[in-house]
């Protein structure tokens, strides 16, 4: 709760203890160290923790203060889970010589970092695969422990954890995606709100945001009706990092809302076709001539700039107005620690602004600041 009631509030252990010395007759001695005063001493100290409590306990019970599994139970009223970890996927390519058996569950892994101290982020193979003549052969893995961890870029894997005689070399060709975090409090109360606050009728867009919300994964959801002809309607999704979503979750998402379209075999109703896809992505080019200030280095610089960037458009992401801002941009450059000046700006090769449309979701591309 926002405010405690007037019962609970200005209850410190001396206003409840001057309280009870005032029912006292004032023939008897109510001085600090009395007896009547060290009786009721013990009791308002009592009194007072139980007040406190108590307005700890009404904050436990509204979905906007509660928190952990006293959240947990509150959503679970209106049949809300929060949603587990979700582990990483992609693939990486093995090279070596023709004929090598590459057992599943073998193991690659990430190098560890000592300058930040991070540890190794380790894959399992999916399912065995032969190097062919060829010499290398690509196979499928996933995260040994969920999380976003488990999101690594490309060319990070390149470590052979478990021996496979006859490889030579490991390594991912394309960034390994679709982890997440166990959804945490802010966004399991945001699910709650939007569930309570707009309740689904029958296959309305609410329900199919909601529907697509509770897919583990799922950050953000946009429902497009009608998109291709009566009867169709295409969700398009993004992950909890504001990008599209992986097809691993596409796919658990089309499983639940719609897995035979039309039939009414998921959540959405008969008759209803639903296509479910990642978002598009726009990407976002950066150029500019920066003049620093001398407080930072200019890689510090673009790291500031980027992140001010990153957190920008993931305010725009499936937002009322998703257009990003020639200006905008112009400005959190400006604003960023260690740039004095800038110059030649250009945001995708022109000065203008970028528009982003139904079913598309601007995302950072290169960035060069000269």
């Amino acid at each position: 709760m926002s405010e405690l009631p007037d019962f609970l509030t200005n209850e410190s252990e001396y206003n409840i203890l001057s309280r009870m010395l005032d029912r006292v007759a004032d023939d008897i001695d109510k001085s600090e160290g009395s007896y009547i005063y060290d009786a009721l001493a013990g009791v308002s100290n009592e009194i007072a923790q139980m007040k406190a409590d108590m307005g700890e306990y009404l904050n436990r019970g509204f979905a906007g203060t509660t928190f952990g599994e006293y959240l947990d139970a509150r959503c679970d009223e209106h049949g809300i889970s929060r949603k587990p970890a979700v582990k990483s996927a992609g693939q990486v390519r093995f090279t070596g010589v023709a004929g090598t058996v590459i057992p599943a569950g073998t193991t690659v892994s990430t190098a560890a970092d000592l300058v930040t101290n991070t540890g190794a982020v380790e894959f399992v193979t999916k399912q065995a695969a032969v190097i062919p003549a060829e010499g290398y052969v690509f196979a499928d893995i996933e995260a040994a422990e969920a999380g976003k961890t488990g999101n690594v870029a490309a060319g990070a894997v390149g470590l052979l954890a478990t021996p496979v005689n006859g490889v030579s070399a490991v390594t991912n060709e394309s960034p390994v995606t679709g982890g997440a975090d166990t959804e945490s409090d802010d966004d399991l109360r945001d699910r709650f709100l939007t569930r309570v606050r707009t309740p689904g009728t029958s296959g309305n867009k609410a329900d199919y945001m909601q529907w697509a919300l509770e897919v583990a994964g799922v950050g953000a959801v946009q429902v497009i009706p009608l998109w291709n002809g009566p009867g169709t309607v295409k969700v398009v999704l993004l992950d909890r990092d504001k990008q599209p979503a992986s097809q691993a979750i596409v796919d658990a998402a089309q499983g639940y809302i719609d897995p035979n379209p039309g039939m009414g075999e998921g959540k959405a109703p008969i008759g209803a076709a639903v296509t479910v896809t990642a978002a598009a992505m726009v990407n976002i080019d950066v150029t500019a001539v920066v003049v620093l200030s001398g407080t930072r280095t200019p890689a510090e610089v673009r790291s500031l700039f980027e992140a001010a960037l990153q957190d920008y458009l993931e305010s725009l992401a499936f937002s009322g107005d998703p257009t990003v801002r020639y200006v905008r941009i112009g400005s959190l450059l400006l604003d960023t620690e260690g740039v004095q000046d800038y110059s030649d700006l250009q945001v995708n090769g022109g000065t203008g602004n970028v528009a982003v449309m139904s079913g598309q979701v601007a995302v950072m591309g290169a960035v060069t600041l000269n």
